[in-house]
């Protein structure tokens, strides 16, 4: 079907709207697209506006400041799923910007459509599950929720870098790095954000840990934390090493600007981590911000070495 030129400036819009979003809300990947080509980086800020917006709808506030009420939330969830689903694998055109993006990143990277079963599966746990029992369950949780955000980023990272084209075939052997990078990055988020996790009911670190180390879940309350409680951090934080460690024999696979890219953000989403030893792994007493500075020397390597 052939677009009208005011199809092509509501795309415009709609990728500028979740450009926005990303800018907003995501700082550190925000700070590494700004190594990628233009024409990629709007496919990626198509899909983290789309995650974002989702992940909204799952902790939407009423106008009090006290979360909706999950049928409510649930509701909302579902009907934004079933206009994802017709813009995106229907024949719909869809009014909202957040959709119209993701629709033509979708089209232009054929993304699977089982990526975003598992990730709406893993919004709808967020919605009904508070705490999981073991390392293993909670990997159930990020499979949809993070190892896939990665893999959806796959097929954009790998394209040449001057203009859209044929994905090489080093696409299945780059998905388990993209995996890992996706679960790295959210057991950060995990470690970093226990407090405010912990506001919403929410203990995403598992419960064996937590007993193995003498936790209980009233310590993650506490102002600062315990020396257990800064015992489990420390766990924590070598169990998401892992991860990014394992995430590394995919940026060799990567065309230039995607390596920079990717390079940066381990680096920047890495150093909470190192932000969160340094504070002698107290994650309660206050959240830890890699600070501008230290970001802006992350480009500035990055900028400096051989891509």
């Amino acid at each position: 079907m052939t677009r009208s030129t005011p199809w092509v400036a509501s795309l415009d819009a709609a990728y500028a709207s979740c450009r926005d979003l990303h800018r907003r809300h995501g700082r550190s990947y925000y700070l590494a697209t700004r190594l990628l080509p233009p024409w990629k980086r709007r496919h990626v800020h198509a899909l983290y506006g789309f995650t974002r917006y989702t992940d909204d709808i799952v902790d939407a506030d009423g106008p009090a400041g006290v979360p909706l009420p999950v049928s409510e939330r649930a509701r909302r969830l579902g009907l934004w799923a079933e206009q994802f689903y017709a813009a995106a694998y229907g024949a719909e055109e869809p009014a909202e910007p957040v959709l119209l993006a993701v629709q033509h990143t979708i089209a232009t990277f054929g993304l699977e459509c089982a990526d975003f079963d598992a990730f709406f599966a893993s919004m709808r746990m967020d919605l009904h599950v508070r705490g999981y029992a073991d390392y293993r369950a909670l990997l159930e949780y990020m499979e949809g929720s993070a190892a896939v955000i990665g893999t959806m980023m796959l097929p954009i990272l790998l394209a040449p870098d001057d203009e859209p084209g044929p994905v090489p075939g080093a696409a299945a052997a780059a998905r388990e790095s993209a995996r890992q990078l996706g679960l790295a990055f959210q057991l950060t988020n995990f470690i970093r954000d226990v407090a405010e996790d912990l506001g919403r009911d929410r203990v995403y670190l598992p419960a064996a840990d937590l007993e193995r180390f003498g936790v209980r879940r009233d310590d993650l309350a506490a102002p600062s934390a315990s020396p257990a409680v800064r015992r489990l951090v420390a766990f924590e934080i070598e169990r998401a090493r892992v991860h990014y460690r394992a995430s590394l024999p995919g940026l060799a696979m990567l065309p230039a600007r995607s390596r920079r890219c990717v390079r940066l953000a381990y680096a920047v989403y890495g150093g909470i981590l190192d932000r969160v030893e340094r504070a002698d792994c107290d994650v309660l007493a206050g959240r830890a911000v890699v600070p501008r500075r230290q970001r802006a020397a992350a480009v500035a390597r990055e900028l400096a070495r051989p891509a």
